[in-house]
């Protein structure tokens, strides 16, 4: 998928429009309360979130609710004020705290996303096909060729692990902040200065990022450049009236076979059969 450009996704997009899973409830059986979750804005942002419910409502008969979608934040704050059962977003410090501080349990990792390198189609670095992310920022650094220092937590601590592994500092002149409001135009501004960043591939297939047809994804496919998602409950003892049953087996539904071997299969509705969320493990 390297030399794949922006203005090919673009001419998708209006077909890949997600249906608002959720934040509905899905349809099912009885009357009984929903199953309360907040989901990270990436998963609704694609249809996964609406294929999750439907193959869990298929399983367990059990509806669900997202009461919250978004940035982490108000995700945390969601399960802090017991508006929410279930919770899953990318690991961090803020699930990790939710647990410490008895807001939650069963942290459990059950998918990954990944990041891409992506640059202008002319490549002076000379990445492209590279699925060594180490090896194409330390062409990058060699060659003197821009790379945008993207001030968002993911991929900034990613591409760091990546110059750290590579042995290169990342700094000089060649490396650029970017320091507009938002990320709308971001690829606009890395086209214009002949730049390469490291980006979530999910913000750009969906339009999230406006897409540039001088930008192209270059590099990928390295581990590396992965990102765990992880699931947590609500703590039973801080918020008795939480339904822990109906979390608890949708903590494990995530991880069963069912769900992984669909992650390894699913491609967002992109059609390039590259999965937008990667299993943590091989379906038995």
């Amino acid at each position: 998928m390297g030399g794949r450009t922006w203005i090919l996704v673009a001419a998708l997009l209006p077909a890949l429009a997600p249906q608002a899973p959720s934040l509905r409830a899905a349809e099912g059986a009885g009357d009984s309360r929903p199953l309360r979750v907040a989901v990270i804005g990436g998963m609704t942002m694609t249809p996964l979130w609406g294929e999750i419910e439907r193959l869990f409502l298929a399983e367990t008969g059990i509806r669900m609710e997202v009461v919250a979608t978004g940035p982490k934040p108000s995700l945390a704050r969601a399960m802090k004020e017991g508006k929410v059962d279930f919770l899953t977003m990318h690991s961090s410090d803020a699930t990790t705290n939710l647990v410490a501080d008895g807001w939650a349990r069963d942290l459990r990792p059950w998918a990954k996303n990944d990041l891409v390198i992506v640059g202008p189609a002319a490549d002076p670095a000379g990445v492209a096909g590279l699925k060594d992310g180490a090896e194409a920022v330390r062409r990058i650094a060699a060659t003197g060729s821009n790379w945008l220092d993207f001030e968002s937590n993911g991929p900034r601590e990613t591409a760091h692990t990546l110059f750290a592994n590579a042995g290169v500092r990342m700094a000089g002149p060649w490396v650029l902040k970017y320091e507009h409001a938002g990320t709308a135009g971001i690829l606009h501004y890395v086209a214009a200065r002949n730049a390469y960043m490291i980006v979530g591939r999910m913000p750009v297939l969906y339009g999230k990022m406006e897409p540039d047809p001088k930008v192209k994804i270059l590099v990928e496919g390295d581990p590396v450049m992965r990102r765990p998602y992880v699931s947590i409950v609500a703590n039973p003892e801080r918020f008795p009236d939480a339904d822990i049953e109906a979390a608890r087996k949708l903590s494990d539904f995530l991880l069963s076979d069912r769900v992984q071997s669909f992650l390894a299969g699913y491609d967002g509705g992109i059609g390039d059969g590259v999965p937008i969320f990667i299993p943590v493990r091989q379906p038995r």
